[in-house]
């Protein structure tokens, strides 16, 4: 399982030349930043023990102060495996370049950056017994917080939703099954889409042989992210102290475990959400061409096409990691200033 950081696309022309001309906006005008701390009644009680108290990081456009009638369209987007948010808004250098969007002309937004790092590295933004409703805490809990602290225009069609690698996941899972939530998605570098298979058997071993969270820090990425998917798609409240269904047990493979994690892959998820996804006003998805995961994310692109979901795919020359602020600027943002609803 490669679940790295961040993959982003060069420089278009023509997605820039779509803003309007910039409103007369200061070179000096930026955005405000401000870090907040969200509690979330769907993460309480988790088996793991994550807080359900969460640092989310808002960015408020240049007027927002200056305006205090105006409700701007939120974009809600979820960082990778391994980050956090400050991490992630670091990597997305989203300060700067929604500065430099604004520069453009991008209208008014409210973009939020909330972090769901884990004991095992991320929550791969499923709902578990075990790590803990993390749907519930991005659909429900975090959206009711913004729209009752900030001025935003509360409803579907003025909210987006993006992310990259496992965030990328995030936004494809939950899109698929939010519609009523969010109207639009861009899902960058999505990791995870199709079924998994047993880790490699040293992989296996060392994941088995573990009796105590002392252990974890001995463990390889794989060996990490091999907990991180049990406790999203195999939780099982009576195994204490990880609380999960391994896919191995003393080396030979658990089909049953692999099913359950089978249940969680968008590819196979797909059919069953066809026409939630229709309901989207746009769907953008881009990858490197030098990605490991482009193989699975063209496959979604042309199942979601020949199922009647209309959706943007690029492939952009970078591997998984390449150029992630360029595209946060250029691109996602761009997408979302042409498709949500700006006004009341």
């Amino acid at each position: 399982m490669r679940l790295i950081a961040i993959a982003t696309l060069a420089l278009s022309a023509i997605l820039l030349a779509a803003f309007s001309a910039p409103a007369a906006l200061a070179e000096t005008a930026h955005v405000s930043v401000e870090q907040i701390v969200v509690h979330s009644p769907a993460l309480e009680g988790n088996l793991e023990g994550e807080s359900p108290d969460r640092q989310v990081i808002v960015y408020l456009p240049p007027d927002y102060q200056q305006h205090p009638d105006k409700r701007y369209p939120v974009i809600y987007v979820l960082h990778g495996y391994n980050m956090t948010a400050p991490g992630f808004a670091g990597l997305l250098q989203a300060q700067s370049g929604l500065d430099g969007a604004y520069a453009q002309g991008l209208p008014g937004v409210i973009v939020v950056l909330p972090d769901t790092q884990t004991l095992h590295g991320g929550s791969i933004y499923s709902s578990s017994i075990t790590s803990g409703d993390w749907e519930g805490f991005i659909t429900h809990d975090l959206v009711a917080y913004i729209d009752s602290h900030y001025r935003t225009l509360a409803n579907r069609d003025s909210r987006g939703l993006a992310g990259h690698s496992m965030g990328g996941y995030g936004t494809t899972r939950i899109g698929m099954k939010y519609p009523d939530v969010y109207g639009a998605l861009y899902i960058m570098s999505p990791c995870c889409l199709s079924v998994r298979g047993a880790p490699p058997p040293q992989t296996a071993a060392a994941v088995e042989a573990l009796q105590s969270r002392d252990g974890l820090a001995g463990l390889d990425f794989l060996g990490h992210a091999t907990f991180a998917v049990a406790a999203a798609w195999s939780p099982d409240p009576l195994k204490p102290p990880f609380y999960v269904d391994l896919p191995t047990q003393k080396g030979q493979v658990d089909q049953t475990v692999l099913d359950r994690w089978a249940a969680n892959a968008p590819l196979a998820m797909l059919d069953q959400y066809v026409f939630n996804l229709k309901r989207y006003k746009a769907i953008a998805m881009d990858v490197g061409d030098r990605d490991d995961f482009r193989f699975d994310a063209q496959t979604l692109h042309q199942r979601m096409q020949d199922s009647g979901v209309a959706n943007r795919f690029d492939i952009y020359p970078g591997d998984h990691a390449s150029g992630v602020a360029d595209r946060f600027q250029h691109n996602l943002l761009p997408f979302f200033a042409r498709s949500l609803t700006f006004a009341k």
